[in-house]
């Protein structure tokens, strides 16, 4: 399949990686969309043993004896590829690698080579655009940002092929590592895999890319596992007789969501393929994908397609479909459909940007829905609300004596949370021992709260620059506020430098920022979010 491309945009040097994506995408910042629960993002350890190699597309130069830490960096990291050997790891500082920079593309990262940007975030600050000429064995000739060859690992890093053509990752007969990288804007898809290969492509976004998100071809094998998949083409393409494992992954929002083709015999099993608009799941020609079996139940959910949900075009062959949530009246052509029910998250949060905060804290049992399996995240929080979150989340350690708020009975409900969030020093009362713990309670309380309760308080108030309305943080809150930002605990959407320090916090926004409490006292693994206000004396180049 040819899909139509244009020029190359002309790239400011100095641009962040975010910034370059989105003038060559033309588009603004979307929200990914995590799995459901608070899920330890692999982040693999390097070994003692292994030598390192840096770069750094600001500071370095590709010149003998550099490379060899972080203070004399290598420039590009084709110069450094080519110095590296098995076993070493490539280690990207963060910034914007381009042909303007040096590089050199497609770039080969070799046998046993690891190359490495900033992991924990899926590589948002940290990118590489262009794409080049490769004259593939199987598939002729392409346009490709990287190869990966055996044994080698590609993380933490958003991969962008702009030319017409192009894909992001190619491998080809290799058994390459992918993961916790961002495929955005290129021009074809995001990892093409062909040939004999076996990978493991896990934990990555892939978002608005013109084909697809990953295409499988000839007779590879291989996991794609806990990705998702959104606003792209076709979120993920196997055809020819490629017979992946697809496990774990969200499929959603796409043209159309899966596509199996050929004679490909690919397993699904705990996916979520959701909203996109055309179909589902398609299976062509003699494909025959399996969605599960008696001993195996598929346990996908997919629904709320625009026109179907499982469309199966071929003539002879029969889907089996055993334990998954799937609309049986939006399902065409054979398919031996067996129902079972798929635990589902909160019914009015699908796309909503704080869905992943949301669905990782009630995954840790910190906030809960309502009956009607709803979450309501545009409500407002009262303040006994929020004390019963911060009892949950933290469980602070008595820090004062307990005090008798005149509106707070030892018969009401959140009686105990109130004491346990005062006494921790996460929440204070007004003037008279009143409570008001039927208050809404505003943006800026709760950052004052999780800063006091978590000792985050700064004094350095020049990091409120970021935000455009900081004028209207009240005296009080400044260093608290301060102290929330240079810690990375606010997410503003959906403009990312207005706080609305006083409006009332929405039950998405109190998600947001208690998750991202959480992240900075090291309970739980980082939700990468365009809508994550960074520390900016971190975010500097």
């Amino acid at each position: 399949m040819t899909y139509q491309g244009s020029r190359q945009k002309s790239v400011p040097l100095g641009a962040s990686f975010l910034t370059v994506v989105l003038l060559l995408g033309g588009g603004s910042a979307i929200v990914p969309l995590w799995t459901k629960s608070v899920q330890a993002v692999q982040i693999a350890q390097t070994p003692s043993s292994a030598n390192i190699i840096y770069v750094n597309p600001a500071r370095g130069t590709d010149t003998d004896g550099s490379g060899t830490s972080e203070a004399t960096p290598y420039r590009s990291i084709t110069y450094a590829l080519q110095q590296a050997s098995s076993g070493t790891v490539v280690q990207l500082a963060p910034g914007t690698y381009t042909q303007a920079t040096g590089e050199v593309f497609p770039l080969r990262v070799k046998q046993g080579v690891t190359l490495r940007g900033d992991v924990d975030t899926q590589g948002q600050r940290t990118g590489i655009i262009g794409g080049g000429s490769y004259a593939s064995p199987t598939l002729a000739g392409q346009n490709v940002t990287i190869r990966a060859e055996k044994d080698s690992e590609i993380s933490g890093i958003s991969i962008t092929n702009p030319n017409t053509r192009g894909t992001g990752v190619w491998i080809e007969s290799t058994n390459a590592t992918v993961r916790n990288n961002s495929f955005i804007n290129s021009k074809r898809e995001g990892v093409f895999v062909t040939g004999t290969s076996n990978p493991k492509i896990e934990n990555n976004l892939f978002t608005r890319n013109e084909g697809n998100g990953i295409s499988v071809a000839r007779q590879s094998t291989g996991e794609i596992r806990n990705n998702v998949f959104q606003e792209t083409g076709i979120g993920i393409s196997i055809g020819d007789s490629a017979s992946p494992l697809v496990e774990g992954n969200r499929v959603i929002q796409n043209t159309d969501g899966v596509v199996v083709s050929g004679t490909a015999t690919p397993v699904f099993r705990n996916n979520t393929i959701e909203s996109n608009q055309r179909n589902g799941l398609v299976a062509t020609g003699n494909a025959q994908p399996n969605l599960g079996t008696a001993d195996s139940p598929g346990q996908n959910r997919i629904r709320n397609n625009g026109s179907l949900d499982v469309n199966n075009t071929t003539r002879t062959i029969t889907i089996v479909a055993v334990g998954n949530d799937i609309d049986q009246n939006r399902i065409a052509g054979r398919v031996d459909f067996v129902a079972a029910s798929v635990a589902t998250n909160f019914q009015d949060i699908q796309g909503h940007w704080a869905q992943a905060y949301i669905e990782a804290l009630a995954g840790i049992d910190v906030i809960a829905g309502f009956p009607d399996g709803t979450f309501r995240p545009g409500e407002s929080v009262t303040r006994a609300q929020f004390a019963a979150i911060i009892a949950k989340a933290f469980s602070p350690t008595p820090q004062k004596a307990a005090s008798d708020f005149v509106d707070v009975s030892r018969n009401f409900w959140a009686y105990q949370v109130i004491q346990t969030a005062y006494r921790g020093e996460f929440l204070s009362g007004y003037p008279g021992r009143v409570f008001r713990p039927d208050e809404r309670i505003p943006k800026v309380q709760v950052l004052v709260s999780l800063a006091s309760g978590l000792k985050l308080r700064s004094e350095d108030t020049s990091v409120l620059s970021v935000y455009t309305d900081a004028a209207q943080i009240p005296n009080y809150a400044l260093s608290a506020v301060a102290g929330a930002t240079t810690r990375e605990l606010v997410v503003n959407y959906p403009t990312l430098s207005q706080l609305n320090p006083n409006q009332n916090a929405s039950r998405a926004e109190v998600a947001a920022f208690v998750y991202q409490a959480l992240v900075n006292a090291g309970r739980v693994q980082p939700i990468p979010s365009p809508y994550l206000v960074r520390n900016p004396s971190s975010t500097q180049r």
